[in-house]
């Protein structure tokens, strides 16, 4: 029956190769989510901002992230259908029928599309652009969420209009977009069902997902759903909490995808950790007594599930927090937000902020010409730093300082250095790592008898006390502007 499975899922109608996990097949209609525009200029927008100016072959776009994150959601979810398969038949016989086929292939579907438009709403250097001053005035202007809605009704997604609009906002408004023009009736597919397992959405589920759900919710649990009395239960939600957690969890696909690709493009080693062995070891769990549906890893694969964390804890501290990255990161922000003094370039943003006909021309290449034509008319601006990779002078990194300690430290930088206070740069970067151990108390770990191989439930931190030691931490760098001089100075400890 496992090869009925892997039948039913694995034609494909093309190929992509992948720099980082080989060949990504594709069904039709995957492939005209690819193909429309507001998907395409995913490929002018830079993984890691600008990144590549510290790491020079982190060059990597949001577009081949997008289609990694597909090809390891489905990996995710056929993994655990294939164990689950493999460990039923050593207890019972196990015949899948034909509306429990349905129903795995339907939500292995909806796992590939929620995963291939998760990041389809970031603009031009994804996070930074919304860091920018100037872009969070223009986000949280009121009726800017009307705007980009008007004449289409949002409640299907959105219960109220959010105060100030997120990248994952524009994610739903671009895949209903995209998604409307797509031939989703062909593949049997309902919309709302895909943009329902995607983040800031509040959807009802449609009547095929809610009946393939009680079948999945059947399937998994057994005669442990059939003998329990849960009629008055959210099945559907259970199922799609399920999904939700596999686009965007702690152990979700998103992440395995730019760990490794970042790691890869960066030539760094820190980010690498064993995928397979991490698939090999995720589980469906489920408790009919709370009641529950979501991931468990086996007892044998918490070493995996622990190099993966890890590894995110080390790309944060040694990639993405690199004093010379976050100093070019801040450039970035300066530098955006002067370009945007011209009034025809706010003017410009302002429109494609508001109307999906105009977003997909807001890519990195907007701003780098732009940046381009500020630095030739003021050779003294930010946006010259950014084209000719001018950075700022790195003076002290300190760790964990509250905002007095971190204004203290500026001042005392600058009374050393003769320089005056508010010329010192600080950059920051905080590594929310103290919610690993509250989240990963969602993931269970399962343990099986050896001798009558029944099964048991318990917490990840009943079990690791690896997932405790984490906590959050602010990694800070100061600096002063480019071309401002420094000399050599001794800290002093700071209590």
């Amino acid at each position: 029956m496992r090869r009925a499975v892997n039948d039913l899922l694995g034609a494909y109608d093309k190929l992509i190769m992948d720099p980082v996990h080989g060949g990504i097949p594709l069904y039709r209609h995957e492939i005209q989510v690819i193909d429309h525009p507001l998907f395409q200029r995913l490929r002018n927008i830079c993984q890691n901002d600008i990144l590549s100016l510290v790491f020079p072959g982190a060059t990597h776009s949001r577009f081949l992230h997008s289609i990694g994150v597909l090809h390891v959601g489905t990996r995710m979810f056929r993994s655990m259908i294939d164990a689950y398969l493999r460990e039923r038949k050593l207890s019972e016989c196990t015949d899948l029928s034909l509306s429990q086929l349905d129903a795995i292939d339907y939500l292995a579907k909806i796992i590939r599309l929620g995963c291939l438009l998760h990041d389809s709403g970031h603009s031009s250097f994804s996070h930074q652009f919304t860091k920018a001053r100037r872009i969070r005035e223009l986000m949280s202007r009121p009726g800017r969420f009307a705007d980009l809605w008007a004449g289409m009704d949002f409640s299907d997604y959105h219960s109220e209009e959010p105060e100030e609009l997120e990248h994952e906002h524009y994610s739903v408004r671009v895949a209903h977009e995209v998604l409307s023009a797509v031939d989703l009736e062909d593949a049997g597919i309902c919309a709302r069902d895909v943009i329902g397992i995607m983040e800031t959405t509040e959807t009802a589920p449609s009547e095929t997902f809610r009946q393939h759900a009680h079948t999945f919710w059947e399937f998994i649990a057994g005669s442990e759903a059939r003998s329990s009395a849960m009629s008055g239960t959210d099945i559907p939600r259970l199922v799609r909490d399920l999904l939700k957690s596999v686009v965007s969890g702690e152990i979700d696909a998103d992440r395995a995808d730019y760990m490794l690709r970042d790691g890869f493009h960066s030539s760094v080693t820190i980010g690498g950790f064993n995928l397979d062995h991490l698939l090999s070891n995720l589980r469906f769990g489920w408790d009919v007594s709370e009641p529950w549906l979501g991931l468990a890893i086996t007892q044998k694969g918490l070493g995996a599930l622990e190099d993966f964390v890890y590894s995110r804890h080390q790309m944060y501290r040694k990639v993405y927090a690199h004093k010379t990255a976050l100093g070019f990161d801040w450039l970035l922000r300066e530098a955006i937000n002067e370009v945007l003094e011209d009034p025809d370039n706010f003017a410009w943003v302002d429109t494609c902020l508001s109307n999906m006909e105009y977003f997909a021309e807001l890519t990195d290449n907007f701003f780098w010409e732009a940046f381009r034509k500020e630095a030739r008319r003021n050779p003294a601006s930010y946006s010259r730093c950014i084209v000719n990779r001018v950075k700022l002078n790195h003076l002290d990194t300190r760790e964990d300082l509250t905002d007095e300690q971190v204004r203290q430290h500026s001042t005392w930088l600058g009374e050393e250095l003769d320089l005056d206070p508010d010329s010192v740069v600080t950059c920051s970067m905080r590594a929310r790592f103290s919610k690993i151990q509250e989240n990963f108390d969602g993931i269970k770990v399962l343990i099986r008898d050896p001798i009558d191989r029944s099964r048991s439930l318990k917490q990840i931190t009943e079990v690791s006390a690896f997932f405790s030691k984490f906590r959050d931490g602010t990694i800070t760098h100061f600096y002063t502007p480019p071309d401002k001089p420094t000399k050599q100075i001794t800290a002093p400890l700071i209590e």
